[in-house]
């Protein structure tokens, strides 16, 4: 036994039997596709602000993309910095590591 929906559009107030779209102004009543469009606005939303944040420059990728030389060289010094300091922390863990594996 099949079940008949009836929905009232919340836009003119005509009720509608087993339909979509209202009858009356075309307007989409359907709660699946209204849910279903809404999530994919989300993720579609989403999608976008995960881009931007990977697209997002650092200061140090600004000043090593600048075009006058000194600020260029000076974001290369402040990026060798952080490189190398990110090299010496790493050294330090595994060093403690293998000093508390025996």
């Amino acid at each position: 036994m099949s079940s008949t929906s009836h929905i009232k559009c919340a836009n003119c107030g005509v009720f509608n039997t087993d339909r979509e779209y209202c009858e009356n102004c075309n307007q989409l009543i359907s709660h699946t596709i209204i849910r279903q469009e809404k999530e994919s606005k989300t993720k579609q939303r989403e999608i976008k602000e995960t881009i931007a944040k990977l697209e997002k420059q650092t200061f140090v990728d600004t000043l090593r993309k600048h075009p006058f030389f000194l600020v260029k060289f000076f974001g290369w010094i402040l990026h060798s910095v952080w490189l190398l300091l990110n090299i010496i922390g790493g050294l330090i863990a595994w060093f403690v590591a293998m000093v508390a594996a025996g």
